[in-house]
């Protein structure tokens, strides 16, 4: 009965899926922060019940680390939100319009890097821009020499930004550079320890989050660019329906606050023995 009743559910769930997105093709306008909020509710099975309060703070935090950096996106778009904080560990898909306020699609635990450790980094702050000269891959979904799927199951996306300057968490600490990907990791031994800093650096995310971006091109402004522009992307899903609003920019941000977030609960499950598993 509990297997019928899984697969049930998720005919139902594809079901109502199909039927929003037959809808906004008849209306010829995806909306793209309540569509996207029914997908991201659908597809992704770790979700954080953000306080609208809190919107506003990271809303404001990205703003500001977009300043920062001197960057102002020109077009509609969604964004990635990653607070680094080790109380909070949360990501938030946010989307800015050319007009009005920034507004929040969905949001889902991560891990971050654990400093303290023999080659873990902080995870360096700022805005990373999504783009062609640092490739995404996929996942071979092997287990590494702990018995570890660093980049999770076979075929999750790898989001790549390329090396970056980053503050060393062991030894006598200073600046090196990492590779910063967003992936996916290990589904048996490591996804339920997202909510807590766990990563060599890099940012880990739920493996229906991964699919979510990838499946609808969240972050592929410049792959959709450069496919308009003819190239052959095969790292891209040819069955994909990309959003008519990509965006291209994760952004990494400290709230520095000091308790944690009743929203933000922590791991859903307890760590069961220290690793030192792949990115």
């Amino acid at each position: 009965m509990p297997l019928f009743r899984h697969v049930t559910d998720r005919v139902r769930k594809h079901a109502a899926v199909a039927l929003l997105l037959a809808c906004c093709a008849s209306a010829g306008a995806f909306q793209p922060v309540p569509d996207m909020a029914v997908l991201y509710s659908t597809h992704v099975d770790r979700r954080l019940a953000v306080e609208p309060a809190e919107v506003g703070l990271y809303a404001r935090l990205a703003e500001e680390a977009l300043a920062h950096a001197g960057v102002t996106p020109v077009a509609a778009q969604y964004l990635v939100v990653v607070d680094r904080n080790p109380r909070v560990q949360a990501l938030f898909l946010l989307f800015r319009p050319t007009e009005g306020a920034v507004q929040l699609v969905g949001a889902s635990p991560v891990s971050t890097g654990q400093p303290g450790r023999f080659d873990h980094f902080e995870t360096p702050l700022g805005v990373f821009d999504h783009t062609l000269q640092n490739p995404d891959f996929r996942a071979e979904g092997t287990l590494n020499s702990q018995g570890i799927r660093g980049y999770g199951a076979r075929g999750m996306r790898v989001y790549d930004f390329g090396w970056q300057p980053a503050m060393r968490g062991w030894g006598k600490g200073g600046m090196s550079e990492m590779r910063l990907q967003m992936h996916a990791t290990d589904p048996d031994l490591l996804e339920g320890r997202l909510g807590s800093a766990q990563s060599k650096g890099c940012i880990r995310i739920p493996a229906s989050l991964n699919r979510l971006l990838d499946h609808y091109g969240l972050l592929d402004a410049d792959y959709e660019q450069g496919l308009h522009d003819g190239r052959t992307l095969r790292v891209l899903d040819a069955g994909r329906e990309p959003v008519p609003f990509p965006g291209r920019y994760l952004i990494v941000v400290e709230s520095r606050r000091q308790d944690r977030p009743d929203w933000s609960p922590g791991p859903f499950l307890a760590p069961r023995k220290r690793m030192s598993p792949a990115r």
